[in-house]
């Protein structure tokens, strides 16, 4: 498979999304791209996994990573790609494989851009993160990341998002005793006892929060049930699965502490975390990005991996083509004029 970089970014998005990259089957789609951009002799291009990295070195005063994933979620249907007058459909054409397009489109038509840029595209964003191609990347080549500022091509709209929630995943464990369900009294049944659980979900009052001028809104939600052991038996234990998003001045301790004070008096255990990240506006690279591409500020509530440079102390925000509302499902599209919106904003303001 291979990829013409000198279509415009709408065909080269039919392209991508035309080679599936499911999570965890990347190496076609990796290939690819690594291919493509090897050809370009102005960048010096790597490969870590399936995450492949091509940086400028020009020696400018300033430095700049643009970065997406390369991975979708699992096919329903909605492969190959279709265009349907000015909107794109298929399988990763919102999420995110628009703004891999604008990604490799900048690369190869920007030689001398005016900041030094680092383009990665990574596997497994999709999935946990232990096989996050941006996590493994800030371990191995933590240098590869470094930047002044990072812009994240996320779906948002064709609109600057700013920061994003972390998110925070828990297992509340009823438990009690086994019986034969024809002596139910002489037995405890641990689903009865989750319902406490779900009536405090219930009647949650989730926080809202302004920071830097933008209102977060968190969501404290239960995302699975499980319990049971037989059809003639007395369940000795139910877990309800809680998704926890919460607003980025709050720390992933501080989050996970609240989930326990709000569940107290049953057993919480963690199993998944992720930091959120402050939207930083008032440093000064996001300031100057915002001011050249003119667009509205929103904040961003779900998790992307903005927060992993957040943590590297790199200010970034996300800023690409499509509604992140449309992710994941069947039918999901994204406008042809957010893909060429994104791709002209970005060139202009490397260029200028």
């Amino acid at each position: 498979m291979s990829l013409d970089l000198s279509a415009g970014a709408v065909d080269l998005t039919v392209q991508l999304v035309d080679i599936e990259s499911v999570s965890r089957n990347e190496q076609a789609i990796a290939d690819a791209v690594e291919d493509a951009l090897r050809e370009l002799d102005h960048l010096s291009v790597t490969r870590h996994g399936h995450t492949v990295v091509a940086r400028t070195e020009l020696g400018r005063g300033e430095r700049v990573v643009i970065a997406g994933h390369l991975d979708t979620v699992p096919l329903n249907d909605n492969l190959p790609a279709r265009r349907e007058g000015e909107l794109l459909h298929g399988l990763g054409t919102c999420d995110m494989k628009g703004g891999d397009a604008v990604i490799l489109r900048l690369a190869a038509t920007v030689p001398e851009p005016n900041r030094d840029v680092t383009f990665i595209l990574y596997e497994a964003e999709e999935i946990d993160s232990e096989f996050n191609g941006l996590n493994l990347l800030s371990q191995s080549h933590p240098e590869l990341m470094e930047a002044d500022f990072a812009i994240l091509m996320e779906p948002s709209n064709a609109e600057v998002e700013a920061g994003c929630q972390g998110t925070l995943r828990v297992e509340v464990r009823a438990t009690g005793e086994r019986a034969h369900s024809a002596r139910s009294w002489k037995g405890v049944n641990a689903i009865h006892r989750a319902t406490p659980i779900l009536e405090r979900l219930t009647t949650y009052e989730p926080r809202k929060p302004l920071i830097d001028g933008l209102e977060y809104h968190e969501g404290l939600n239960a995302v699975g049930i499980r319990g049971g052991v037989a059809g003639n038996v007395l369940p000795d234990e139910c877990v309800v699965e809680v998704n926890y998003r919460f607003a980025p001045d709050r720390s992933e301790e501080e989050a996970q502490q609240h989930v326990r004070d709000v569940f107290e008096g049953y057993d919480v255990r963690v199993t998944d975390s992720a930091p959120g990240a402050l939207p930083g506006l008032d440093l000064p690279a996001a300031k100057a990005f915002i001011e050249a591409v003119g667009r509205e500020v929103n904040p961003k509530f779900g998790w992307t991996d903005v927060a992993r440079f957040t943590a590297l102390g790199i200010p970034a925000v996300n800023f690409g083509p499509g509604d992140p509302m449309l992710a994941h499902k069947q039918d999901e599209h994204v406008p042809v004029e957010h893909i060429e919106r994104c791709e002209r904003q970005l060139k202009e303001w490397l260029s200028s």
